[in-house]
């Protein structure tokens, strides 16, 4: 989105201690900034200008500056932008809790820690994040409540008058609501819990409800407001004038009086929607927090479902944000969703059926989730395990390409892409017990903790150095403070292209290069925006390795 703001700017200098030092010389040090668990991979990579092949590295503890562990530099360097000797070094056996530093010539990296509870933290922060993002009157913080009148009129519809979707959450940085992806993060949210209970059954304000079901709640009461008459939904709240009015808090919108809806439905929304409201069901019945509200959720999802044969393939949003090519997997996702909530074997064969044609996506993104339905499918029939292998297998091939070890290509949203990869090993690993893609997990998250070439956590407030110009009024009207917001990452230079953003912040161009680039810049609507898609991936991902 293109918002326009003022902001300052701090040029350092690099000031040479003697003639031996020079921007040449320069060596960097990128590690997970979090840490790691004791007896996971733990490993770092080195970008330099210059040969450090057979040079000594040190893992000292942070206090004591004590040598814990000591190795040298022995792989084959590889190239990256403007760094041709870049290399890969590992200190697995380094198992003692404590916090420790790299240390390589007189370089050293940002302090991490080795424990079993160092996950906790970015858990919570994450969690947290979802508040910032709430609409209507649901308690949010760092805003007041807001768009207390959606929606001002409903377009495609026979009846255009207002109707109440207050509530629910602003997609990103913007205060457009839509259906799939607050459909999405709903279904992940409530995915989770179920996943494991008691890791994500974590009460942080103390009120007897877990936290991640209060926050999926507020998602599932605007997903039942959006379902306009049985037949239809509303698939996007407010258009782009949103973003063409300045930066403003969302209690300050000049627009609230003017926030129409769009109805639409496919295949794909179908799916999504069906197969988050079926497991509400089923959570909220187990628990007996609300049978009503149960059976509403169930009868709503059972009635899209049959609607699925006299409805387009493909729904877009009004804006065209978030483009999808395929249906089969969330059809396949809200059938196994429905047999497991009522064991009628008609959904349980449709389930069959429509993950066979989904087969593997080998991709992640709001639209390309197929690996959700084969797990749960898998759980009734374990031919469905190979869709999710298939996947694993094409990532690990792509991460054996690289020194920084990405599991898949750069795209708008990296950072919920790879965190995906992440996603789909630990479902792997719950199946088969297998450790096979255990390193991939780790080099993922690695990369989004500060394993990446610029050094950073893309996760606001998470580590030494993280990315602070976050694309979101919200953080901007509170001086950057945004809890555990998750940037979209590093994009292609091709994408990037594409897009007139006038940038004010070159601090990382450095490391940036002729393919990939990032910008911790405000402006930064592709590299730099949070949205609640990526934050309930990565919630899911890190809540596994919390303690």
């Amino acid at each position: 989105m293109k918002l326009f703001f003022s902001v300052f700017l701090f040029v350092s200098q690099i000031i040479f201690v003697n003639c031996h030092t020079s921007i040449s010389d320069a060596i960097y040090i990128r590690t997970n900034q979090v840490g790691f668990l004791p007896e996971e991979l733990k490993t770092a990579v080195i970008l330099s200008k210059t040969n450090l092949q057979n040079k000594p590295f040190y893992i000292l503890e942070n206090n004591s500056n004590k040598i814990k562990f000591e190795g040298s530099v022995k792989d084959s360097p590889s190239v990256y932008g403007n760094f041709n000797f870049c290399y890969e070094i590992d200190f697995s056996s380094l198992s003692s809790i404590g916090k420790y530093r790299i240390k390589l010539s007189d370089t050293e990296s940002y302090p991490f820690q080795i424990g079993n509870s160092i996950f906790n933290n970015v858990r919570d922060s994450l969690s947290l994040f979802f508040k910032t993002q709430r609409c209507g009157p649901t308690n949010p913080i760092l805003h007041q409540p807001c768009h207390l009148s959606d929606a001002s009129k409903i377009i495609g519809y026979t009846d255009s008058t207002a109707r109440d979707l207050t509530g629910g959450w602003h997609d990103a940085g913007d205060y457009v609501k839509f259906l799939k992806t607050t459909a999405y993060t709903t279904y992940l949210l409530l995915f989770s819990y179920e996943f494991d209970s008691k890791k994500f059954g974590y009460d942080l304000d103390k009120n007897n409800v877990p936290d991640i079901l209060e926050e999926a709640k507020v998602g599932l009461d605007w997903l039942l407001r959006c379902n306009v008459d049985n037949k239809t939904l509303v698939s996007q709240l407010q258009n782009e004038s949103d973003h063409n009015i300045g930066w403003r808090l969302p209690e300050n919108d000049s627009l609230q009086f003017n926030r129409p809806a769009f109805v639409s439905l496919g295949k794909n929304t179908i799916g999504i929607y069906s197969a988050a409201l079926a497991l509400a069901s089923r959570i909220w019945n187990e628990k007996s927090y609300d049978n009503e509200f149960a059976s509403n959720c169930l009868k709503t999802a059972e009635k899209f479902y049959a609607l699925r044969n006299s409805v387009q393939d493909i729904d877009t949003t009004f804006s065209y944000h978030y483009p999808e090519k395929y249906f089969n997997g969330k059809l396949a996702l809200a059938s196994i969703e429905l047999y497991n909530s009522t064991k009628s074997e008609k959904y349980l064969k449709d389930a069959v059926m429509f993950g066979e044609k989904a087969e593997s996506d080998y991709w992640w993104s709001v639209g390309d989730i197929n690996s959700l339905a084969h797990y749960k499918i898998a759980q009734h029939n374990q031919d469905f395990v190979k869709y999710i292998y298939l996947n694993l297998k094409h990532s690990k091939n792509k991460s054996s390409e690289s020194f920084l070890r990405e599991g898949l290509e750069y795209s708008w949203g990296t950072t919920n892409t790879f965190l995906g990869v992440s996603l789909q090993t630990i479902l792997y690993k719950k199946l088969t017990g297998s450790k096979e893609f255990d390193s991939l997990n780790i080099f993922q998250i690695d990369y989004i903790l500060g394993r990446n070439p610029w050094g950073i956590c893309f996760i606001y407030n998470i580590g030494s150095d993280f990315s602070k110009n976050l694309h979101s009024q919200v953080a901007f009207f509170n001086n950057g403070y945004l809890p555990g917001a998750l940037t979209a990452g590093p994009a292609p230079a091709n994408l990037l292209k594409e897009y007139k953003i006038q940038r004010m912040n070159q601090s990382y161009n450095e490391f940036n290069s002729d393919e990939v680039k990032y910008f911790d810049d405000r402006m930064d609507y592709i590299t730099n925006e949070p949205t609640i898609v990526g934050n309930a991936t990565a919630l899911f991902v890190f809540g596994y390795f919390s303690n």
